[in-house]
């Protein structure tokens, strides 16, 4: 008896594995991980994210759902657990690649984005607890902002546009997925299996400011995290001891861990083996 032929991983699988292989990967200073949690926010808070995501990614796959429903819909679908923002960035980044099927699709895609769009996205913003600039003019908690939205017919990608000089993930809308691209390069470059993961992100940690940390403390202190993070790679720093000193601090790259997410799900889309 011949046995059944296996169908390959979906896009939407895809996606779903990128989140799960970047929060189970160790070796990425102050983030969660197998070995670390938060006081409020913890793995397994990641892990049902990505659980509960899946049946969004399905729908934009089969291209049923906008980016901005999508968007609204996976923070909605995953707010289902009390540990805040897992992954909204994320869902910024991979929704739009996996609609595109990769990166130049969705390039063009974001650009296509409508007010509708944006206005759901400011929706998603009230389900959830991402950390926003203080006193901003296009403040996502005050109603005024999504009037302004229809009134000066301000699009989603409009939105990434404002965003984007303070907001790497923004910015990775309006400037053709770039980090995204490198970090997937990382992994199709080195192609060292489980280790590549955090070898990806300790580079990207080490060329960029973080703009997470950035909102979260100051922009001194995500150019110091930078050039801690070069120091390691030069060796000059030990990398577990860094992690400690970040997961003490609450120091948690969070931006990059979300290019990071979309590095992996553009990598594993041009054929890259996790496990080799």
């Amino acid at each position: 008896m011949s046995l059944p032929t296996v169908k390959p991983a979906s896009p939407a699988e895809l996606a779903q594995f990128a989140m799960l292989l970047e929060v189970t990967a160790r070796g990425k200073p102050g983030n969660i991980d197998r070995c670390h949690d938060y006081a409020d926010t913890r793995l397994d808070h990641f892990l049902a994210s990505a659980v509960l995501a899946k049946p969004v990614f399905s729908a934009v796959e089969d291209g049923c759902l906008s980016i901005g429903e999508a968007v609204r819909d996976a923070v909605a679908r995953t707010n289902m657990h009390n540990g805040g923002n897992t992954h909204f960035g994320a869902f910024l980044l991979l929704l739009p690649l996996l609609a595109g099927r990769g990166i130049a699709g969705a390039a063009e895609l974001v650009q296509k984005t409508t007010v509708t769009d944006a206005v759901l996205f400011y929706e998603a913003f009230g389900l959830t607890q991402v950390r926003v600039r203080t006193k901003d003019p296009m403040d996502v908690n005050d109603p005024a902002s999504v009037q302004r939205l229809r009134d000066e017919q301000i699009t989603m990608y409009n939105v990434m546009e404002y965003s984007a000089p303070h907001d790497m993930v923004a910015r990775e809308w309006t400037n053709g997925f770039a980090l995204t691209r490198w970090a997937a390069d990382l992994l199709l470059e080195q192609n060292t299996g489980v280790h590549a993961i955090p070898a990806m992100f300790l580079t990207l940690m080490a060329e960029y400011p973080d703009t997470f940390i950035a909102k979260k403390f100051d922009d001194a202190t995500a150019e110091q995290v930078m050039h801690k993070a070069r120091d390691v790679k030069c060796g000059r720093r030990d990398l577990a001891a860094f992690d400690e000193e970040c997961i003490n601090a609450g120091i948690n790259p969070g931006s990059l861990a979300d290019i990071c997410i979309a590095g992996i799900f553009t990598a594993l889309l041009e054929g890259w083996k996790w496990d080799c």
